[in-house]
Parts: C-alpha cells; structure tokens; sequence
C-alpha cells in the first residue's frame, strides 16, 4: 500500500472532488491518495449554483449544477495550477442524467476558458474507459474503511447530537474520530478487519459515554436520491433544519447503496465479474452487520442489514426499478416505517426520472399499505425556494 509522504505531494497532479458526501468524503477521500494524485474535496460554497446555471443548461438535475459550479469556481479561483488539475467526476454509469455529467463538465471547462484541464471518470461500469481512473488495490482497501467509518460516524452523530446536554460534545467526539482515522487512513496503519470491527464498538461506546438530556424527539427518516440525500448542498441544509425544529434525523448508511448497486447494478456482469462481485457483497455485508451489532449493543437506532432490508420490502417494491437509486429508495422508506421510525422525508432533485418513478411513483401505494407510515416527497431545484422545501417537511413534523 503506498504511504503518503506530504514532502512528496507538491510533486503530484492535483485531484478536485466535488463536495458530494457530507459524512464520507472527510475519510474517504484519503483512497483517492496515490503516487500520481493528491486528492482535494472542494469546499467552496458561494454562488456555485449561479456558476453551474452559467454553463450547464436548467434542465439538467441539480446534482450536475451543483458539482460542475463548485468545480468551475474553484478553477477560477487562482489557487491551483491548471497544468496539474485533474477533476474527478463519480458515476453510477447507468441510464441516470448523471451518467451525463464527464461530458457537461467537458463541455462547460471549454466553454469557461479551461479546455486544458483534464476530467477523469470514476466508474465500475467501463464508461469512458480512455478516461477512467485507475483503481488501484491499495485505494479500495482505504475505501473499504472509509465506507464503513463515515457510515458509523454520521448515524452516531445524527443520533446524539439532538440530545446532548453540552452544545458541541457530539462534534468534538465526530471530529475526534475523524482525526483518529484519517492519520490511519493516511498512514495505512491499522487497516485490517480486525482494527475495523474493533474500532465500531470503541466509537459507539464513545459516543454513548455523551450525557444527553432524556427528551423523547420525532425522529425522521430521509431517503432519495445520493446526492441530495448525504450532501448539505443538495438538501439544502435538511439535517440541521430538522435538528432545529427539534427533531432526530435518521439518513440510512452509503454501505446499504453500495450493497444494493452491486445487487442490481453488476448482476447482469460476466461470470467471472459476477462472482467476484458477489464475494465482495457478502465481505460488504458481513461488515455491515458487525457495525449494526455495535450501534444496538449501546443503544442506538440502525435499519436492518441490507438483505433483510431487501426481504422487508418485497411486495413494496418492484425490484426491476435498478435505475439509479432504484427500489432502494423504497426499500428504505420501508424500512423506516416498520422499525421505528414512521416520518420520512424523501428528497430529490426537481425532474429526475428514476425519484419519479421509483419514488414518487410508490409513495401513496407505500402509505395506503403501511398506515403508520407518513411520507412526504421534497423536490430541490435551483428555480425552487429554500422557503418552500422547509414548509413541505413542516407539514410531515406536525402531522400527528
């Protein structure tokens, strides 16, 4: 595994990620760590949504506007050196507009004066394979780890940070953590199964050792599409505005789509692909039971592991929606409303046609056949109004 040495560095391409993953991207973006790359998740915020509208035409989903504005203003900002800027841009490689983003992003760093910065696919799927980034062992082993820290890592403070008695304990303990793993992930130290299984019951008793107040609080589930779901960008902000409403948030773990896309996504691969796939899905999943089985042995909330989740919804949902985030969507609303948690708030951007059909679509099937359930469908979009979306979720929190 290549170790990082930050001498060595300044000798390396640098890697834009766009801000995609609130609770993941902190740890993860150390698999982007290479001896060609130095990964740089983009920070800035301001008027990339009037960045992106510049360049990518409104019909496009949000996602795209968002991601290529943040990527367009950090170019323009003067702090790298265009001759070794690479931008990498994520895709589920599927029929989604997303699939779409390698080339709008093309198309507007021509159109914005930088034709010469060079954007790099990342995909499992083999789209634009001249253009794609090469998966190295040692980055998805750090992925791995990534994965399953930053899903642990975000249920735990989604789940104690309402409560806590001393405003800012569940942060400080959030970023403790995060310091802790990320000079593992840096470093490659402490990278085996064993330190991982180890490290979810010592986070989670961290974690429950933070005095909370007692109060018993709504707890909403939100599900939908990826990026509106885990990004504070696309959602407009959605955690800390239930939070003070006076409310628990639940968002499901990025492990339970990553399950499902190798479930739905890669079961059509050839025989060989095939059968690796399913060995890393059971390795996938036995890990994920291991950090459920922390979460509940102090006390906290998980959904079920993914193919209980699966079995749970069957009959809910069709399971030949695979486009994008698919009968996931569902699946989680399901599983939300039957353990515990029967408020769901479900965010998508304004016109994507896989939310549509497999959310949006089911919505009203779903609530008819789970009475307890209530569901609420959000629609972001850079023509809404933050004002609106709020008042759409107010309506699920007052419902009794």
């Amino acid at each position: 595994m290549y170790r990082i040495q930050e001498g060595k560095d300044r000798e390396k391409d640098i890697l834009l990620i766009p801000a995609m993953l609130d609770a993941h991207f902190p740890l993860l973006q150390y698999a982007f760590y290479s001896k060609n790359y130095h990964p740089i998740i983009l920070e800035n915020e301001d008027n990339i949504t009037d960045m992106g509208l510049r360049y990518v035409h409104n019909d496009m989903c949000y996602p795209s506007i968002l991601c290529i504005g943040q990527m367009l203003s950090a170019l323009q900002s003067g702090k790298y050196d265009l001759s070794r800027t690479r931008l990498l841009m994520p895709s589920a490689g599927d029929g989604c507009r997303g699939s779409n983003y390698t080339s709008l992003l093309r198309k507007a760093l021509k159109n914005a004066g930088f034709p010469q910065v060079k954007v790099l696919s990342l995909n499992v799927k083999g789209v634009e394979r001249e253009n794609q980034m090469k998966l190295e062992p040692g980055m998805v082993w750090r992925a791995l780890f990534g994965l399953f820290y930053g899903d642990m890592l975000m249920l735990l403070l989604q789940q104690v940070r309402p409560y806590e008695k001393v405003s800012g304990t569940a942060q400080a303990c959030w970023k403790h953590w995060v310091r802790v793993l990320s000079e593992d992930l840096r470093t490659g130290r402490n990278l085996t199964l064993r330190s991982l299984k180890r490290n979810f019951l010592r986070i989670a008793e961290d974690f429950s050792k933070i005095e909370r107040t007692g109060k018993t609080k709504q707890r909403i589930g939100i599900v939908g599409e990826l990026y509106i779901k885990y990004c504070h960008l696309g959602n407009w902000d959605m955690v800390r505005f239930l939070e003070e409403e006076g409310c628990e948030s639940y968002t499901n773990g990025l492990s339970w789509y990553t399950l499902y896309y190798i479930d739905s996504h890669l079961r059509d691969s050839r025989r060989l692909e095939k059968a690796g796939y399913r060995l890393v899905g059971a390795v996938l999943e036995r890990l994920q039971k291991k950090m459920i089985q922390a979460l509940r042995r102090f006390g906290f909330y998980s959904l079920e592991p993914f193919s209980i989740l699966k079995e749970e919804a069957k009959g809910y949902v069709s399971y030949s929606t695979q486009t994008g985030d698919g009968w996931l969507i569902g699946a989680e609303a399901v599983g939300c409303i039957k353990h515990g948690c029967r408020k769901v708030a479900a965010v998508q951007p304004f016109g994507c046609l896989p939310n549509h059909v497999c959310g949006k679509g089911i919505y009203s099937s779903l609530c008819k056949r789970l009475p307890d359930g209530l569901i609420v469908s959000v629609d972001v979009d850079s023509s809404g109004s933050r004002l609106n979306v709020y008042n759409r979720v107010k309506m699920l929190l007052d419902f009794r």
